[in-house]
């Protein structure tokens, strides 16, 4: 017999073989009917799979959130059978859930088009309707092999052939003749995936990722629990496209990239403004908060890294070259080697801690060319970095003075901060479970300092210590990973970093690794999006136009610019011969916020029109008064 415990504490004895079907209708028949999936300690398994040993158990039903990536899992193989009962010949390979949905790679001599979405989307609901069963077989290694190349499907077989003798291969069987090698979990049929599911796009996918293998067609896709929720996130996604970061940065002419320079960025004049904005309230933030800053060099020697750790661990994402002197050298991947060397000049004293380093350092890093994405993965990047040295006694204090000063710098840029997660111990890992279970606690109680409950990510860790991550939203709901902290007692004692305490002798600092913004790139590019290119004034590169109606009020515009830029504003004229109806919407078009429309009659009183980005309304002021209106608004929040 086993022992199961119930989310309400209730626990309940059943035969070692009870199957989570049989646990469900020992409580209510109605109940086996709805339900999915059981969960035992966290971990998801078939209904009809045997429970097997003693534990807490949850009954999953379909709109569970616990249940939504086999939906999608599910998706993915009713949309392989359909492909498969549409295009005879070709074959699966794998198709696993992603974040918001699923894909399938597929072999195919004849190439997949869009137009074949909607009779594949049409099967899909067909094989839904028929209820097909979904059943788990379990084969021996060579026998699973032997079934998969009977059928033709030799990438299958190839991925079992990888896998260790005398393994026990999972199959999924879905109706009569359709299977497939998975390890599941998966619902007890194809009715439970229901029809809120859409083809949203093709695209090549080498086999397992590697360019000298032969290409595939990769159909991505996206499932729900219900209609609803389908049609809220294909809503999301169109308003995503509106704002994709790099059509706004183009029409906005702020920055762009090319195939010489993969990864890299061509900050314009006007992104280099808007660079330099966040770049001056960040400086001034830091400041206020007890940072120095640092410079650390671009370029070390290979021994440096070796020390570091990083050749070993970092070696294939690092930029190496070698010197006619036989040096062998690599730009940096990240700045915080480079501070340990600037903390161990000379001999620090605790009276100096904590030592808050912080470098805009500009980093590189190896992307592979079919994972950049305009400014969110570069190859090229400048980071808000951060490093505060403390001694073991200050990390709690540390950690909840960075969170506050991290949520309030996020929401100055229009973040929200929707929440902290905690990311622990990972498989891989130094450190023994004593220390872990410290550094741990002291994250979790930091956070707690700082008024936050953090949400934890179990093994999200990094390899020598736990994290805190800051997850904003954006204006249309999507969240992004944008500032981090984490505790680090293994770098430190690698580059023999020590400082002379209290009692006189030497001791090893503790450091937190933080950023903010994480990188500038990034987080521009997140920004971008989040406004839809429309910056609040302090932010945006150009502030106001001082566009004419007439060229007789050309010199008057002249004055008013004059005069703007003599207040701080960031302002330009347009004194072209066209109406300033074309003027306004040539402006909204690059988001420039403030349109200060001036004629004969403005120029006659000492007046402007100020008209707004999205606003056909304008506000007629005198020159002063617009001036104090714009110089006030265009006041950064941490100078008001």
């Amino acid at each position: 017999m086993i022992d199961l415990t119930f989310p309400d504490g209730a626990v309940r004895q059943y035969p070692a073989d009870a199957t989570g079907r049989d646990v469900a209708t020992s409580i209510s028949p109605s109940l086996a009917k709805k339900a999915v999936l059981i969960e035992v300690d966290g971990t998801l398994l078939d209904l009809d799979a045997p429970v097997g040993r003693s534990g807490a158990l949850k009954i999953i039903m379909r709109d569970s959130p616990e249940a939504l990536d086999t939906l999608r899992h599910d998706a993915s193989h009713v949309m392989a059978q359909a492909v498969q009962e549409l295009f005879p010949g070709t074959q699966v390979t794998i198709g696993p859930a992603i974040e918001d949905g699923f894909y399938y790679d597929f072999a195919r001599d004849e190439p997949f088009s869009t137009d074949d979405f909607k009779a594949i989307e049409k099967r899909m609901a067909e094989i839904v309707d028929r209820d097909e069963k979904i059943r788990r077989e379990v084969l021996p290694r060579d026998e699973a092999i032997a079934r998969f190349e009977a059928m033709g499907e030799t990438y299958k077989a190839e991925i079992i052939r990888d896998l260790p003798e005398g393994e026990d291969i999972s199959v999924y069987h879905q109706g009569a003749t359709w299977q497939d090698l998975c390890r599941g979990p998966h619902f007890p049929s194809t009715k439970f995936v229901g029809k809120a599911f859409k083809l949203t796009k093709l695209a090549g996918a080498y086999w397992r990722g590697d360019h000298r293998n032969a290409q595939l067609q990769r159909i991505y896709a996206t499932a729900w629990a219900s209609k609803e929720d389908l049609d809220a996130y294909l809503l999301r996604i169109e308003e995503a496209e509106k704002r994709d970061h790099r059509r706004i940065g183009k029409a906005m002419g702020l920055f762009h990239m090319q195939e010489e320079g993969r990864g890299m960025v061509f900050w314009h004049p006007k992104g280099w403004v808007l660079w330099r904005v966040l770049e001056a309230y960040m400086r001034r933030r830091l400041d206020a908060a007890g940072y120095v800053e640092v410079k650390t060099p671009q370029v070390l020697d290979r021994t440096f890294w070796e020390k570091s750790g990083h050749w070993d661990k970092y070696r294939p994402n690092m930029f190496v070259c070698e010197t006619v002197e036989g040096e062998v050298l690599s730009l940096k991947p990240m700045n915080c080697p480079g501070h340990v060397q600037i903390f161990d000049q000379g001999q620090r004293s605790y009276r100096e801690l904590p030592l808050r380093m912080a470098e805009f350092g500009a980093c590189h890093r190896y992307e592979p060319s079919g994972a950049l994405h305009g400014l969110m993965r570069v190859r090229g990047f400048t980071q808000d970095d951060a490093h505060i040295f403390c001694r073991e006694d200050q990390i709690v204090e540390e950690t909840a003075a960075f969170i506050t000063l991290c949520r309030s710098v996020h929401a100055d840029l229009g973040m929200e901060t929707a929440y902290i997660s905690l990311g622990t111990r990972p498989d891989a890992r130094a450190g023994t479970e004593e220390f872990w279970d410290k550094a741990e606690a002291q994250m979790l109680e930091g956070a707690r300092a700082a008024g936050s409950e953090p949400v934890i990510t179990p093994g999200d860790g990094a390899f020598y210590a736990p994290k805190l991550d800051f997850v904003v939203k954006d204006a249309i709901g999507r969240e992004w990973t944008c500032g981090t902290i984490q505790l680090d007692y293994v770098l430190p004692e690698r580059l023999n970093a020590e400082y002379v305490g209290e009692d006189g002798g030497k001791h090893r600092p503790v450091m937190l690794h933080r950023a903010i913004l994480g990188s500038f790139e990034r987080f521009i590019g997140i920004m971008i999006e989040n406004y839809a290119g429309a910056f609040p004034l302090w932010l945006a590169p150009v502030q106001a136009v001082v566009a004419t109606i007439t060229s007789d009020a050309d010199g008057y515009a002249e004055e008013v610019a004059a005069k703007f830029r003599a207040a701080g504003l960031r302002v330009e004229t347009d004194l072209r011969n066209e109406k300033v109806g074309y003027k306004v919407r040539e402006h909204s078009v690059g988001k420039v916020p403030v349109i200060a429309v001036v004629g004969r009659n403005e120029a006659e009183k000492g007046e402007v029109a100020i008209r707004r980005l999205g606003s056909q309304a304008q506000q007629v002021v005198s020159l002063d008064e617009a001036i104090r209106i714009l110089t006030e608004e265009a006041t950064p929040p941490d100078l008001k």
